[in-house]
């Protein structure tokens, strides 16, 4: 029965679900349920925008669809596409803007400490609350904070944001790459390592270079996020 009422069409974007506009709205969400179900390995952990065509929805039936698939699958829904036609060029725009904002806007938060041998993605901004040990190597598309001790390694701007900072409690990294810019703890004097080490510091790109300052409120206003 599935089958017959709800028919998915997808790109590499986006999915358009051909609705059966006769049967009641409460056995079309338990059938699209069950074809989300049967095909949450092919959806695995994709981000997509959705298009519903064959019935007339309410804001909220669409809403309850959404919830639906995302209970059924790993599939994440990232907008509704209000437009009759699911074409590509429109999905993929109307994606790729979406994880825009989502980068800008939202960070992840890790908790714990990082060991040697582990490594840390994140396709958004990121906030460990814990150090970075030695051995440790953090990757981030937007800025790192670490609220610990920074002793392993960091890149920060990962997909080329020159803009993109590091910002740790206490500062001595092994390596800093922000964007293209790279920058080592062997080019600091070992006394002023150990001077400042307990200090907050940030570390910013410029110019291809990699620079270090202590946080002060100057600092603070002048960072751009």
């Amino acid at each position: 029965m599935g089958q017959q009422t709800v028919v998915i069409k997808s790109n590499r974007y986006g999915i358009t679900l051909f609705l059966d506009k006769h049967i009641p709205f409460k056995d079309l969400l338990h059938d699209i349920s069950e074809k989300f179900r049967a095909s949450s390995k092919f959806f695995k952990g994709a981000q997509m925008a959705i298009a519903m065509e064959g019935r007339n929805l309410s804001r909220e039936e669409q809403i309850k669809i959404v919830q639906a698939i995302q209970e059924s699958s790993s599939l994440e829904i990232l907008c509704i596409f209000e437009q009759d036609t699911l074409e590509e060029s429109y999905m993929k725009q109307a994606v790729e803007e979406k994880l825009k904002e989502q980068d800008a806007s939202n960070g992840r938060f890790y908790k714990g400490t990082l060991r040697s041998g582990q490594v840390l993605e994140s396709e958004t901004s990121i906030i460990i609350l814990g150090d970075v040990n030695p051995g440790a190597t953090v990757v981030s598309k937007g800025n790192v904070v670490v609220l610990g001790a920074l002793k392993g390694t960091i890149h920060a701007g990962a997909a080329g944001n020159e803009r993109a900072f590091v910002v740790a409690l206490h500062m001595m990294p092994v390596q800093i790459k922000i964007a293209d810019a790279i920058g080592r703890s062997d080019d600091q004097p070992a006394y002023l390592k150990r001077r400042h080490a307990s200090e907050p510091k940030i570390a910013y790109a410029e110019d291809g270079k990699i620079y270090m300052e202590l946080i002060t409120k100057e600092v603070i206003n002048d960072i751009r996020i």
